[in-house]
């Protein structure tokens, strides 16, 4: 279950690193098992808190998340492939079935 990594450690996205690491700190300590045995909902918090700091906590993840190309899980996203045929033209790329392909109209032959 993806979940958005700051709230998770309740800091702002344009937090910096010092801030995440601080907000983990105080989270990890409040919720680790050790802390709060036989409390399963401390125990998932601190999954959670943990997870979210092995994403912001690493530049390139983070990057990669703030761009959408991961989850808060930190799998990779579906993008797929944006462009396609469509009554219009090909979708994504800007191309109109008047476009040219070596002088040729593809709009003559399409149409």
């Amino acid at each position: 279950m993806a979940r958005d990594p700051y709230q998770e450690l309740g800091v702002a996205r344009g937090a910096n690193a010092d801030e995440i690491r601080k907000a983990f700190r105080k989270l990890a300590k409040q919720h680790h098992p050790d802390a709060n045995p036989g409390d399963a909902a401390a125990e998932e918090r601190f999954k959670r808190v943990s997870a979210a700091f092995d994403i912001l906590g690493d530049p390139d993840k983070r990057k990669k998340f703030d761009a959408g190309e991961i989850d808060g899980d930190g799998h990779e996203t579906g993008r797929g492939y944006g462009g396609g045929w469509s009554p219009g033209g090909f979708e994504g790329r800007g191309q109109t079935r008047a476009e040219t392909f070596d002088g040729v109209d593809l709009g003559d032959i399409l149409g």
